[in-house]
């Protein structure tokens, strides 16, 4: 048997997308329980939590530029 090395082993887990959006999403959050931090780092996809973390810094930066021109267009902030 040929041994793989970490990282392979890594990108062939079998956590869905869906799951690896949910962690990162209370990952932004700071709130984890720590059985579930363990469980995450068995199951999740590295190369998933990238780009689930990407994504989610995206929908951020998204958010809060749109609260910003809400509130400059409103003219609460004179």
């Amino acid at each position: 048997m040929t041994e793989q090395h970490p990282l392979k082993q890594a990108v062939q887990r079998k956590a869905s997308f869906l799951q690896t959006m949910r962690a990162v999403a209370w990952s932004f959050f700071g709130v984890r329980k720590s059985a579930d931090y363990e469980r995450d780092v068995q199951q999740l996809n590295p190369v998933h939590v990238i780009i689930a973390g990407v994504i989610g810094a995206m929908i951020f930066i998204g958010i809060l530029i749109g609260v910003v021109s809400w509130v400059l267009s409103s003219g609460v902030a004179k």
